[in-house]
C-alpha cells in the first residue's frame, strides 16, 4: 500500500506549474514505546486534564487557549480570535529564490519531507523543475502553509525526486555567543595538534549510516522479549567514573599508539624521512665513484 500523502498542492516556477505531494522523510515507528499502565490492574492509564488550582477535572467543553501575561495571569484567545490571524492555505508552494546549498546554516534545517509529482501529467514540469536545480547546484526556498502555520522549505534533488525540509525562523534559534564567548583560548603546541591530526587521518572514513546502530534501542528491545518470557532482569554493576585529571600529551600519544600509529610528531617523521634521503644518495654517490675508479 502507498503511503498516505502528508500535504498535496502546486510546485511553481514562475509560470511552469506541477501539482506535488508530500510525504514526512523520517518515522518513529520502529522505536519501542511504553504506556502508563496500573502496576495493579495491568490495565492502560488514561490522561485527564486537571485545573492546577482546584484540583477538579477540567472537561473538554470547558478547556480553552490562554496566552500568560504574566505570572499566573492569561489573557484568554478565542478559536475564532485565532482564525483571523491564520494565514489561508493556497495549497502552493511558490519558489521565490535559489541559493548555494553550503549557504544554508545545518542550525535552520528543521523536518525533512519528500516531494513527489502528483499523477503522470505532473512528471514532464517536476522533471524540468528537478534536473534545472540539478544543473545549477542550486537549493530552491519557498514558503508553505503546513497545520496553519507558515513555513520557509528548502527544496533540492533527491534520486528521481526532490527532497523539501522546512527551515527555523532566525527567533528559533538561540545565539552561540552565550554559549561559546566564555570558552578560554588555551596555548596548544603545534605537536599537540599535529598529533590530534594523525589521530583523525586514521579514524577518517566516508558517511555511511548504515552504520549507525541505535544501541539503546537495541536493548530495550531484548529487555521487552526477556521480560516478556518471564527471564528475570539483571542490573548491571555501577562503572567507576574516570578520573578527569588528564595529561593531555600523554593522551595523544596513546591514544595515537593504540590506533597503530607513531608517537612522534609530523616534523620528527619528516625529519627522519630526509635523512634517509641523505642517506641513500651518499650511498648512490660512493657507488658511482667506485665504478668510476673501477
Amino acid at each position: 500500500m502507498a503511503p498516505r500523502a502528508y500535504w498535496k498542492g502546486t510546485l511553481k516556477l514562475s509560470l511552469v506549474s506541477c501539482p506535488v505531494v508530500l510525504y514526512p522523510a523520517t518515522t518513529a515507528a520502529e522505536k519501542t514505546r511504553f504506556h502508563m499502565i496500573n502496576r495493579e490492574t495491568g490495565n492502560r492509564l488514561k490522561q485527564q486534564m486537571i485545573d492546577a488550582e482546584t484540583g477538579d477535572v477540567v472537561e473538554s467543553d470547558q478547556k480553552g487557549r490562554g496566552y500568560e501575561l504574566r505570572k499566573g495571569k492569561y489573557v484568554e484567545i478565542e478559536p475564532e480570535e485565532l482564525e483571523a490571524v491564520q494565514i489561508g492555505s493556497n495549497h502552493t508552494i511558490d519558489i521565490e529564490s535559489f541559493v548555494p546549498s553550503d549557504e544554508i546554516d545545518q542550525r535552520y534545517l528543521n523536518h525533512p519531507y519528500y516531494v513527489a509529482p502528483d499523477g503522470k501529467a505532473a512528471i514532464d514540469a517536476f522533471a524540468v523543475i528537478r534536473d534545472a536545480m540539478k544543473d545549477q547546484d542550486r537549493v530552491a526556498l519557498a514558503k508553505i502553509v503546513l497545520t496553519n502555520r507558515e513555513h520557509i522549505i528548502a527544496i533540492e534533488p533527491l534520486g528521481k525526486g526532490l527532497l523539501g525540509t522546512t527551515l527555523r525562523f532566525p527567533y528559533e534559534l538561540r545565539d552561540e555567543g552565550q554559549f561559546f564567548d566564555d570558552i578560554k583560548s588555551p596555548k596548544i603546541t603545534k605537536d599537540m595538534v599535529e598529533l590530534a591530526g594523525h589521530i583523525l587521518q586514521t579514524k577518517t572514513a566516508h558517511f555511511d549510516p548504515s552504520k549507525f546502530k541505535d544501541e539503546y534501542e537495541n536493548a530495550l528491545k531484548a529487555l521487552v522479549r526477556r521480560k516478556a518470557s518471564g527471564k528475570t532482569i539483571e542490573l548491571p554493576e555501577p562503572e567507576e567514573k574516570p578520573s578527569n585529571v588528564v595529561n593531555l600529551m600523554d593522551a595523544l600519544k596513546q591514544s595515537l599508539k593504540g590506533r597503530g600509529g607513531k608517537k612522534t610528531s609530523g616534523k620528527s617523521h619528516a625529519r627522519r624521512t630526509r635523512g634517509r634521503q641523505r642517506g641513500a644518495k651518499k650511498t648512490q654517490r660512493a657507488a658511482a665513484g667506485r665504478r668510476k675508479a673501477g
